[in-house]
């Protein structure tokens, strides 16, 4: 689980926690009982209170029951506000939780504390992130004061379903590691809420299944203010006697089918740390029963070359458990972990049927879940109604504030970039770290223009952006157009958009009346795209139809529709797309059926693909095996994948012959239709599903960073050769089914950082590690797409040549 994409309401403001799932110790009266304590909501006498004076030495508590063990992240709360009448809210709490309802623990944050800070006033909330986060079924918040006080909550709590399954985790205890000349790292699961006996932990969860990954180098820590090596459980090999192995078990919510094993494990091979040689499984189908003869073994692919950390997916074959027995046999001196996750499905069959693939994607699960999240903006009605002149006058002067404030920073970035031309004049090398963080923030601060945005170099001046000298159109021959759904930044040849009369317009008008409107698919800044029934289009198109042939009259396909509160500049964007759209005629390149242009909203109506994007399609299959066709498991070979990369390979091959960059090249914007062709789209952005892939600046969906090349980071260079290198990202991402989000290992901020080391091309850059699917010559030709030095990346041409060969083998 990444903790970013588990920040989900869980339902106490809109009622999917019911009232009978809260409960408290007490209560003032029946008009401030538990089921009153909703986030925003203002039934009864507006929240939970209980009952009488709270001393310093009580103990009341709010109690949820969660209904399902839950990745608990954050806790929101407020006071009493009743309508101007209440005045009661707690200053801080405490948290107890329980997996089962009958164990209860304390949650405490890494440094020890377990009090957290509450309310200030009795109106606004105040979001907690829980560091570390909490696997529970089961919360109580305990208001804790420090006087005599009436107290009063209204609360909602945020996480995502913990399909893991995972209850306790059984373990050596961590150890320190003293290297000369290095810190001390202590290697301890310093969050552990089990029991610590005899050197050894047990009955509970820490710092394995708290979704914070381990760095490269393990004295290196993604938390502040803690010791070196906190991120990783680790051990040396001779403290644990002979035997050569670290001895795991696992025990689970109920019993399951495993299909894998993933192990985050640190491989920095320089000081003595490796990944484990190998691992050996045990199974206990029940928690009483023996432990199954039959283990499972997996020997690991030792690698001396990259010292990055990774995940090793360790294959459990369908094995049926409640509880697992693992043994990792030591590589080195060292092993460290710092996350282990389980991939199974349900064991228990109903009908006949087996319901399989118990492990839902914690995004898809949320992203129905119409539900304000902590950082949302609250709208005026979660205010109270407050009519002082003074607080009105306050907000003014405020508002008046940030706008000096903003033009101040506008000025001064222009200042910046100014300055850091002449440290280019003068260091092209741009050695200095601060200037090459400057220059970052410079161009997409959009200094041309101000304001936060994905910068135009056109309209820059040389004073006020930089440019390198590689290979690229030049400025005044290119128009970049912003997807009105907030879809990837078209650059194309200016003169393929220089006339918008209606009759440069290939496609043509379909009936607005025909489009049924089934289901809303996405939306961007200006537009949105929905998916809809077309009633009679393929007797509308004719003969030489781009769509399958149909029993119907009615057809799917994507509508992108433009709003009616978009610009006059969005509208003539929305119209240059169509054009360049309607150009486009390619097997591998999604296809404009028709538009509807002549009244407003403007349409455009591109095929739709009934098994959706790759990334989707591969991250719910497993590698081909006589396990997947035995069990039903949805699979795919590496024949479909080398099918899958050839076909992604001749698309872009097309779009290059146009001089067409793409600039949003991944498996997200690769959609496959039922016969599995798969056709390059650039709808990607436009679906909440996939806002973690992009960079944010002020909250703002801005760049891919982990698809792009070095040089469109850092000098806003986006041509065939940055495609390239966005499809070497893209096979890597095919080789690992999808399971994993490119450079997972590092923050967005660390990408920024890695593309420097190209820059500088000092040799410390970090690289995609080698999917364990992917044939070494297919590793070297996705290395090759991420040369630092552009006219050695192959072209297109040479890619589709060099893979189509595999696929006839």
């Amino acid at each position: 689980i990444f903790i970013s994409h588990c920040r989900y309401a869980l339902g106490m403001e809109d009622g999917r926690i019911t009232d009978d799932d809260i409960t408290a110790s007490s209560q003032w009266y029946k008009t401030t009982g538990p089921q009153y304590a909703r986030l925003n909501r203002e039934e009864g006498d507006g929240a939970w209170c209980p009952a009488g004076q709270l001393e310093p030495s009580d103990v009341q508590y709010l109690q949820v029951d969660l209904g399902r063990l839950t990745f608990l992240t954050i806790v929101g709360t407020q006071g009493r506000y009743a309508r101007s009448s209440g005045n009661e809210f707690a200053r801080a709490y405490r948290l107890n939780y329980s997996r089962d309802g009958l164990l209860w623990k304390s949650w405490r944050n890494r440094l020890g504390n377990p009090v957290m800070e509450g309310n200030k006033n009795a109106y606004a909330s105040v979001i907690n992130d829980l560091h570390p986060p909490i696997v529970t079924r089961h919360i109580r918040l305990i208001p804790v004061t420090k006087l005599s006080t009436t107290v009063c909550m209204r609360v909602e709590l945020y996480g995502c379903p913990w399909d893991d399954g995972l209850i306790s985790y059984t373990a050596p205890e961590g150890q320190l590691m003293m290297p000369p000349g290095y810190p001390i790292a202590s290697l301890n699961d310093s969050t552990y809420d089990g029991a610590h006996e005899r050197r050894r932990l047990s009955g509970g969860l820490g710092q394995l299944t708290d979704g914070v990954i381990g760095l490269d180098d393990f004295l290196l820590t993604r938390q502040y203010h803690v010791w070196p090596g906190y991120d990783y459980l680790g051990w040396r090999n001779d403290s644990l006697g002979t035997q050569g192995f670290v001895e795991m078990e696992f025990v689970f919510d109920r019993q399951r089918n495993f299909t894998s094993m993933k192990v985050h494990s640190n491989n920095m091979f320089s000081r003595g740390v490796k990944i484990f040689s190998s691992v050996s499984c045990q199974f206990k189908p029940r928690l009483i029963a023996n432990w199954e003869a039959e283990p499972v073994a997996f020997k690991t692919v030792l690698d001396d070359r990259n010292p990055s950390a990774r995940y090793v997916t360790v294959p459990l074959h369908r094995r049926a458990a409640k509880s697992l027995r693992c043994r990792f046999y030591f590589a080195d001196i060292w092993m460290m972990f710092s996350e282990i996750s389980f991939q199974s499905g349900n064991g228990i069959k109903h009908d006949n049927q087996t319901f399989l693939s118990e492990q839902v994607n914690i995004t898809t699960s949320c992203l129905f879940v119409h539900q304000r999240t902590p950082y949302s903006n609250p709208s005026a009605s979660d205010s109270p109604d407050v009519s002082n002149t003074p607080v009105l006058i306050g907000c003014l002067v405020t508002i008046i504030l940030l706008l000096v404030i903003i033009i101040f920073l506008i000025l001064w970035c222009q200042y910046d970039c100014k300055v850091l031309e002449k440290v280019k004049r003068h260091n092209p090398t741009f050695n200095s770290v601060v200037a090459r963080h400057q220059l970052f923030r410079c161009f997409y601060f959009e200094a041309c223009g101000g304001g936060y945005a994905e910068p135009d170099i056109t309209q820059c001046t040389p004073h006020q952006c930089f440019h390198s000298n590689a290979p690229h159109y030049a400025e005044t021959d290119i128009v970049r157009l912003q997807g009105v759904t907030g879809s990837n930044m078209y650059a194309v040849p200016a003169l393929t958009v220089d006339s918008l009369t209606r009759k440069d317009i290939s496609a043509a008008e379909f009936p607005r009346q025909q489009l049924i409107f089934r289901e809303k698919l996405g939306e961007g800044q200006f537009g949105e795209v929905h998916l809809c029934e077309a009633e009679g289009l393929p007797e509308f198109l004719g003969e030489g139809s781009p769509l399958p042939d149909r029993d119907g009259h009615s057809v799917l396909v994507a509508v992108k529709q433009l709003r009616a509160d978009a610009t006059s500049q969005a509208r003539n964007d929305f119209l240059k797309e169509i054009k360049i759209m309607s150009r486009l005629n390619d097997p591998n390149i999604i296809r404009l059926l028709c538009v509807c242009v002549s009244s407003d909203p403007l349409c455009m109506v591109t095929e739709y693909m009934e098994n959706g994007d790759l990334n989707m399609f591969l991250s719910q299959r497993e590698i081909e095996s006589t396990l997947t066709h035995a069990n039903n498991i949805p699979s795919v070979s590496l024949s479909d994948l080398l099918h899958m990369s050839v076909q992604i390979s001749s698309g872009m091959k097309y779009l290059a012959s146009l001089n067409f960059v793409h600039r949003d090249l991944a498996t997200r914007n690769c959609l496959l239709d039922r016969r599995l062709t798969i056709k390059i789209a650039d709808f990607g952005m436009s679906r909440n599903l996939y806002s973690s892939d992009y960079y944010r600046i002020q909250g703002r969906a801005v760049l891919p960073i982990r698809w792009m090349a070095w040089e469109s980071i850092l000098l806003g260079k986006f041509t065939t050769a940055s495609d390239v290198w966005a499809f070497g990202v893209t096979l890597w991402e095919i080789f690992t089914l999808c399971k994993e989000q490119p450079y997972s290992l590092l923050s967005d901020e660390q990408v920024i950082e890695n593309t420097g080391e190209f820059f500088r091309n000092q040799g410390r850059q970090i690289f995609l590690y080698g999917p364990p699917l992917c044939p070494p010559s297919l590793f070297e030709l996705m290395m090759r797409c991420w040369s630092r030095d552009i006219p050695d990346r192959p072209t297109f041409e040479g890619l589709y040549q060099a893979l189509r060969p595999h696929v006839s083998q």
